[in-house]
């Protein structure tokens, strides 16, 4: 971050290798394989729905932590480094908030005291393992349904039922309220005062995902603070500024080491919208449809860092993997902002659609690939239990290839 940001690199681009794409592209050179010193080597580990921890809701407090520790253990097998846990998937807690109910996916009941606090747990086992602990949040999705009568009685949507928008079958805090953004940010900046976590980490969710034939319906935020905005996607665009700058700021005058990092949606704009974009054919972009404008958020410094889904393979015509990354590779140089590249190890599987996600040398022609350009300083991998499981393998190729030893962030 201009003024914000602790650590960066900066390099320039070099140009990708044709041979990546061929035939022979099934093993990383030589060169390739040599260890890395230093790069950060990560999996995302989810709890909303219970995607990746705890199994179920209800298990008890011993089970839990082993599920936990287990996770951890496997990602050190792997030799990442870094674990991205979700606290805060759907305006509730992982930890004994000040502000939030218990989440529902601990004990099945949101507000249910789980008789510990896994964050508190997660980062000290992380650190006793030598891995980061980045606590991720969704900073606006309230619920996966509608009801507000379901959330838990002292649940802050309820209490400000003005907050909140229905779309998509889903419940919402709207972001065009400047109480609603204080409030989220009071809410996440809890666990970074209390805890010695070493990111702060917000996913793809901004606005949400466009669900063809609604509209989202903050038309009286829009009336009372649109009004110097040329549209209303401007409007938007600003909510959503002013929510990662205000948190990078905010989070230096903790005065402590936390970097802040966003994981979007790789798309920031078509070339056919903006010149500036990626030559992408993406049905979605960040910039238009989630009013996210990443790339300012990179060229103004607001972040730490940013972790790019690029979960497309090499080759793929409507969003090549080999396009995506050096154009970000582009955006973070010269730049503070550092680049690691966020890969869809769920999707290599025997029964993949696509057939590139059935072959196990897929994800390692991606590191090869990604590590031509020095602006590229690691990969995150999702999730944790398929870093787990690996039923294809892609995984333990990537890790034979690539990571010969232990890399230090």
């Amino acid at each position: 971050m201009r003024g914000i940001t602790r650590r960066g690199f900066g390099a320039a681009t070099l140009g990708a290798a044709s041979w990546l794409l061929g035939a022979g592209a099934g093993a990383a050179p030589a060169a390739e394989r040599a260890p890395v010193a230093r790069e950060l080597r990560g999996m995302w580990l989810a709890t909303v729905a219970n995607l990746d921890w705890p199994t179920r809701p209800g298990l008890d407090r011993a089970t839990q932590q082993r599920q936990l520790a287990m996770l951890l253990d496997t990602a050190v097998e792997r030799r990442l480094n870094a674990v991205f846990f979700q606290v805060r998937p759907t305006a509730d807690a992982l930890w004994p908030s000040r502000y939030e109910p218990w989440a529902q996916y601990l004990t099945g009941v949101q507000g249910r005291d789980p008789g510990w606090d896994p964050l508190g747990f997660a980062v000290r086992e992380a650190h006793r393992r030598n891995l980061e602990l980045h606590a991720w949040f969704n900073p606006y999705r309230v619920a996966n349904h509608t009801d507000l009568g379901r959330l838990s009685p002292d649940h802050p949507a309820r209490r400000h039922p003005g907050w909140i928008v229905p779309y998509g079958g889903k419940l919402y805090y709207n972001p065009g309220l400047p109480e609603v953004r204080r409030f989220v940010q009071d809410a996440m900046l809890d666990a970074v005062r209390r805890y010695p976590v070493d990111g702060v980490h917000f996913d793809d969710y901004f606005y949400p995902y466009p669900v063809a034939g609604q509209a989202f319906r903050d038309d009286a935020a829009y009336e009372a603070y649109g009004a110097d905005f040329a549209s209303r996607a401007d409007w938007r665009r600003d909510n959503i500024d002013l929510l990662i700058r205000e948190m990078g700021q905010r989070m230096v005058a903790i005065d402590r080491q936390v970097r802040l990092g966003v994981s979007p949606f790789a798309v920031w704009r078509n070339a056919a919208t903006d010149p500036r974009g990626s030559r992408t054919e993406a049905g979605v972009q960040t910039y238009d449809d989630l009013y996210a404008d990443t790339r300012r958020w990179v060229r103004e410094g607001w972040i730490d860092y940013i972790v790019p889904q690029v979960y497309w393979p090499l080759g793929f015509a409507v969003a090549d993997y080999a396009e995506l990354v050096p154009w970000w590779a582009r955006t973070v140089a010269g730049t503070q902002v550092e680049l690691y590249i966020g890969e869809a190890l769920y999707k290599a599987d025997r029964a993949a659609q696509a057939e590139a996600w059935r072959d196990p040398a897929e994800l390692s022609r991606h590191v090869s690939f990604a590590r031509r350009y020095p602006q590229v300083r690691g990969h995150v991998y999702f999730s944790a239990k398929d870093v787990v499981r690996d039923p294809l393998g892609a995984l333990a190729r990537v890790v034979e290839d690539h990571y010969g030893g232990p890399a230090r962030r």
